[in-house]
């Protein structure tokens, strides 16, 4: 069953070879809107707050708050593509976090193999998300968001409604706490994540095969693609990355908390959101959800910078997914019109 469509509304050469440069523009502001904006947002907030928004220990601040978020916007982003959600990149990561702990404290697990073992929990859970999908046939949404609540209630257990504390290794501590040219290493996770993503989704047929099935899964099998495989593959992936995401994460806070881990679920989901509205709208994909994470990013640490109260931070991810939104469905309106105007303009006979 499919949750989300994926269909990209980018233009095409043949598309734009006809148009004027203002035409050209206007059609390729919803493509690349995203990014401008980003872009203005940036410059304006180093003219207004030159001393604090546009340095070197913002610029760290904002890369070790946001890697987190980046690394489960990308995990969501990998079942999207097959037209799938994936709801476990919120609730996993709390039950994660916590064994990557947990495992080393309580069992005395060396740190490498309990990075191993969370690892591969991740990627049965994402399978599992997969057999719930494709075998039991049951609507993403509603599958993982039950896997996610039961993950939850496991962490609930096993903590106890406390936090889980000890003295770990410095080998553990570096995953997270290194610092590489001046900038935490969680940048270069999600710069090497998101490049390897973006190789696979775009260049390879496994990328090709995956994009077919989220834009129409019924087309896809009749043309031999695996539709179960790859979209099993999907959550297992996103499990995986999930899981990885939590390690970091125990690496950073240092203890595990139940309350910890939720409110990255709607910040992760609004990045993938907001990467199908840009570089290629109507279909989610790397360098836009990449563009999604740091426009929330900057967006985020600007008005904070001037004062914004606590309720900030989820106001502006809601209006920012509204708006975003917005932009995609009359882009995509749009071309629906000007390719009935073409259509019609072609069937109609010649005098």
């Amino acid at each position: 069953m499919q949750s989300i469509e994926s269909s990209a509304l980018e233009p095409t050469r043949g598309e734009m070879a006809g148009l004027s440069l203002g035409q050209k523009i206007i059609r390729l502001l919803p493509v690349y809107g995203l990014v401008i904006l980003t872009a203005l947002l940036i410059l304006l907030f180093s003219l207004l707050l030159p001393n604090t928004f546009p340095t070197l220990l913002n610029l760290r601040s904002i890369i070790s708050d946001k890697a987190i978020i980046a690394l489960l916007s990308l995990a969501a982003m990998i079942p999207m593509a097959s037209g799938r959600i994936d709801l476990t990149v919120g609730y996993g990561i709390v039950l994660w976090h916590i064994l990557a702990i947990s495992l080393q404290t309580m069992f005395g697990v060396p740190w490498p193999l309990a990075v191993i073992i969370v690892l591969l929990l991740g990627a049965a859970t994402g399978f599992l998300n997969g057999l719930l999908v494709e075998v039991a046939r049951i609507d993403s949404f509603i599958a993982t968001l039950g896997t996610g609540t039961v993950l939850y209630a496991l962490a609930l257990w096993h903590t106890g409604g406390r936090q889980v504390v000890g003295v770990l290794p410095n080998g553990f501590y570096a995953l997270n706490g290194t610092m590489v040219f001046g900038l935490p290493i969680t940048g270069l996770y999600v710069l090497a994540i998101a490049a390897a993503l973006w190789i696979i989704l775009e260049y390879l047929p496994i990328g090709r095969y995956v994009y077919a099935i989220g834009a129409n899964p019924k087309a896809a099998a009749l043309n031999g693609i695996p539709v179960r495989r790859f979209v099993i593959g999907a959550f297992i992936s996103s499990g995986f990355l999930t899981a990885l995401t939590g390690v970091l994460l125990a690496s950073k806070l240092r203890i595990g908390q139940a309350s910890v881990g939720l409110e990255y679920l709607l910040p992760a989901l609004v990045g993938a959101f907001l990467g199908s509205t840009t570089i290629k709208p109507g279909r989610v994909n790397v360098w836009g959800t990449m563009t999604g994470v740091v426009i929330l990013a900057v967006g985020i640490s600007g008005i904070q910078q001037f004062g914004g109260s606590f309720f900030v931070e989820p106001l502006f991810n809601g209006v920012t997914l509204l708006v975003a939104i917005g932009i995609a469905g009359y882009a995509q309106r749009k071309r629906g019109a000007a390719h009935r105007a073409r259509t019609k303009t072609a069937t109609q006979p010649s005098k």
